[in-house]
């Protein structure tokens, strides 16, 4: 081979070194700004999802919406949004008012061993019954405004009675002592009211309930939801200095046991009680 053409096959092998090389370089510049871009589409995808998590924890709930929503009174109420809920014999000239909240375990203790006597004498004509239904074992402080973080039982059951009462005042009086019963009330703990389906459950053993299409369906629909929240501020802002559940006033008196601090939790506790208030 001469000089020349050694020279040449060289140089021609340096150019096809050079324009592999540039070639390498061109795969490389796209390989790495495929990668850029892949990771940033993964950091957008990452940052988009913490966005959407913090737009929707800042979302109110529910009960939190419902709160500022325009209230749906129940028949058989009056007052400012149906919150009194007064039910009785209009002869009676005396009026108990019953202070609870639905998941009160104490409640449902006054409701099993109380609840019959108080009945009785309320069938009776000794008295009107008035309902203040409290929310707070759901960690709610409603004259203030906040709806709290301890459940939701005790708002969807008062609401689930607002239905009760918009059918009539005695599935509502029954229907209240349904859910304290010692087969249907579930333990504090057990936030268990929380579902509609167990609180319709509970309503087929009210006969004026059981399968009664409309009921059921205010209780879905969360009709009385709003009502049920204006309810509970009512407890809270009330004038008779009560602060626990279940409490009994009537004249603006507190009527207590022999302890002289707390509800009437036995039967004859109850009766000399409330002959005392019904002769004042």
């Amino acid at each position: 081979m001469s000089k020349r053409n050694s020279q040449a096959a060289k140089t021609a092998a340096r150019e096809r070194l050079r324009l592999e090389r540039e070639r390498q370089a061109k795969r490389d510049k796209v390989k790495r700004q495929a990668i850029v871009a892949g990771s940033l589409v993964g950091v957008l995808a990452i940052a988009g999802g913490i966005g959407y998590a913090v737009v929707q924890s800042n979302k109110p709930t529910h009960w939190e919406s419902a709160k500022d929503a325009k209230v749906v009174a129940p028949a058989n109420t009056t007052g400012t949004n149906g919150t009194t809920v007064v039910v009785g014999k209009s002869t009676a000239k005396k009026t108990l008012k019953l202070y609870e909240d639905p998941r009160c375990p104490i409640c449902a203790q006054f409701e099993q061993t109380v609840g019959p006597t108080l009945k009785k004498d309320f069938d009776a004509g000794k008295y009107k019954i008035q309902f203040v239904g409290g929310t707070f074992l759901d960690g709610d402080s409603l004259g203030e405004g906040n709806v709290g973080s301890r459940g939701e039982g005790s708002k969807n059951a008062m609401s689930a009675l607002g239905a009760a009462l918009n059918v009539s005042p005695e599935a509502f009086l029954e229907y209240k002592t349904a859910l304290y019963s010692a087969k249907f009330h579930p333990e504090e703990s057990d936030d268990k009211f929380k579902s509609d389906d167990y609180l319709i459950e509970v309503a087929d053993s009210v006969d004026a309930l059981k399968n009664n299409a409309k009921f059921q369906k205010a209780v879905k629909d969360g009709t009385y939801d709003a009502w049920a929240l204006a309810m509970s501020k009512t407890f809270d802002t009330n004038k008779d200095e009560v602060a626990g559940t279940p409490s009994l006033v009537m004249d603006g008196k507190k009527l207590t046991g022999s302890d002289g601090q707390n509800a009437p939790m036995t039967v004859a506790e109850f009766t000399t009680a409330i002959e005392a208030a019904l002769k004042a």
